[in-house]
């Protein structure tokens, strides 16, 4: 994997944990061999694995993704108990 690419991509993405959830499932669908979402979204792919096709599709914007806003946890409701007479 070219660190060049990883370095441009963390840049975009921001999350390392995204970026390897992001290449991990492309790489998956690359490898997969079957139907449209298996063929690279670039021209150029001689020399390089499927994690460095992820990333360059990634860094040319071939590839999109969008991150959800995580919501602050709420605290628990407290339970009164029915006491037993």
């Amino acid at each position: 994997m070219n660190s060049e690419y990883v370095k441009q991509a963390l840049q975009k993405v921001g999350n390392p944990n995204v970026l390897i959830n992001l290449v991990s499932r492309r790489v998956r669908q690359l490898n997969s061999g079957g139907g449209a979402g298996s063929r690279p979204l670039i021209i150029e792919t001689a020399g390089l694995g499927a994690a460095d096709i992820a990333l360059v599709e990634l860094n040319d914007e071939k590839m999109g993704w969008e991150m959800a806003e995580a919501k602050p946890a709420e605290a628990p409701v407290k339970r009164r108990r029915k006491s037993s007479s």
